[in-house]
């Protein structure tokens, strides 16, 4: 049998759903435990006590005295019950008691079962019980405490139990929220690894809670450990490269003009290369997150394309605030997707959004695109897709879309490709919660 249609009525965070699984067994129990009680104590009590009653009511019946002699009996004294005569026209239809009587049903029920001569039952109030007989000589109504048939205040095993169990669960809550929080630490400091930013955590808990906390600082350690690895050897292959470059540059000085300008573009082409290399090997890691108004950053970057004669505007903007961000690794990531948009386009436009949920930045060109099918290879470093990216508009190494993706995840965000409705080229959105 599926449970899945309870699934959107369910709490998603864990402290909800363990409140859940505390309080439901807490409930149930009370249920449980006040059925059986009521029906094991006091319906038991209330039959016993009836029918000692009904017997009392039945001696007085059996005196052969009229309604008024029994009105002013000392029996009916010593049995503690009131006798008045009634007309056949005051005698109720129906018995009465209130919905919340726990006990009245049944004490209705055994009344009429014991006593034949019965009319009718009225439980007006808690403390009173008011019987309406037919007697030899005329209608009478006998009045008796409540107290006399049923056991007193029923509704105080309610209370009690809700008053414990609310007291219990207040503690089991507490218990519960010491227990969960070092799981919660947990979760702030692997998302905010996943933003890039380095939180101060040390496992506690249960013994689960710190193996899993333990695991997470040594894959911490680790990844920490490759990123640094792979800077430091990128960074050293690039210093070294820039030397023969730069000796290369000096001896191609010397040659005429003619023999030269291929060659010497060559040699730019390679220190752009090393340049991109370095980029990679940095990725977003060089500077810390700052609120920064990522509209003005946006703008600048598309004014120094501008400056640079580059056909690059900005279309729309949406919004107004402060994210987040590493500046640096933004501009970056926006100039890489730029310049591939003006590369193999004859126009980029960039557009922002900025929402109480997400920053999205925009970049549109009129190129040829990406296909569907070669949208996330292309994401991958090192890859060119030369069929739909003509080679011959530019050399590089395929890095652009990476360094960009790297950038958005190290903000907690992403890199996504899609087709533009309006340029009909490649669409790029850079998207990062707030």
């Amino acid at each position: 049998m599926s449970f899945r249609w309870l699934k959107p009525y369910m709490p998603r965070s864990l402290y909800g759903r363990a409140f859940l699984i505390l309080l439901l067994p807490v409930v149930t129990v009370m249920l449980v435990v006040s059925v059986v009680f009521i029906q094991r104590h006091f319906e038991g009590v209330t039959r016993q006590m009836t029918n000692s009653l009904s017997r009392e009511v039945q001696l007085l019946l059996d005196s052969g005295l009229t309604p008024e002699q029994l009105a002013s009996s000392r029996m009916a004294t010593i049995l503690r019950i009131d006798v008045e005569p009634v007309r056949a026209a005051d005698v109720p239809t129906a018995d009465y008691w209130r919905w919340y009587d726990l006990t009245g049903r049944n004490v209705v029920l055994e009344l009429h079962r014991l006593l034949p001569p019965l009319r009718a039952v009225e439980l007006p109030r808690n403390s009173v019980v008011e019987l309406y007989l037919d007697t030899s000589q005329g209608r009478v109504m006998m009045r008796f405490d409540r107290r006399l048939v049923s056991a007193s205040n029923p509704h105080q095993l309610f209370v009690n139990m809700i008053f414990f169990a609310v007291i219990m669960t207040v503690i089991a809550y507490l218990y519960l929220r010491n227990q969960l929080r070092p799981i919660t630490r947990l979760a702030r400091a692997a998302e905010a690894f996943g933003r890039g930013q380095h939180m101060t955590y040390r496992p506690a808990g249960a013994i689960e809670v710190r193996a899993a906390g333990q695991a997470f600082v040594d894959m911490r350690a680790r990844i920490e450990r490759q990123i640094e690895q792979r800077t430091l050897m990128l960074s050293g292959v690039s210093h070294d490269l820039r030397t023969p470059l730069t000796r290369l540059r000096l001896a191609l000085s010397m040659l005429d003009v003619e023999d030269r300008t291929a060659m010497e573009r060559d040699v730019a082409d390679m220190e752009r290369l090393i340049d991109e290399f370095l980029a990679f090997a940095r990725g977003a890691q060089e500077d810390e997150a700052e609120p920064v108004d990522p509209v003005a950053l946006v703008r600048g970057i598309v004014e120094d394309f501008q400056r640079a004669g580059k056909p690059v505007i900005l279309a729309r903007t949406a919004g107004a605030g402060e994210v987040p961000l590493r500046a640096g690794g933004i501009r970056r990531a926006l100039e890489n997707l730029v310049a591939n948009a003006v590369r193999y386009g004859s126009r980029a436009e960039v557009s922002v959004r900025l929402t109480d949920g997400a920053l999205v930045i925009r970049v549109e060109d009129d190129g040829p695109g990406i296909s569907e099918a070669d949208r996330e290879e292309a994401l991958k470093p090192f890859v060119r897709l030369d069929r739909a990216r003509n080679q011959n508009l530019g050399s590089g190494v395929g890095l652009g879309l990476s360094i960009a993706l790297d950038i958005a995840r190290a903000h907690g965000g992403t890199l996504r490709l899609g087709q533009s409705e309006r340029l009909g080229g490649l669409q790029a959105d850079i998207v990062i919660g707030r």
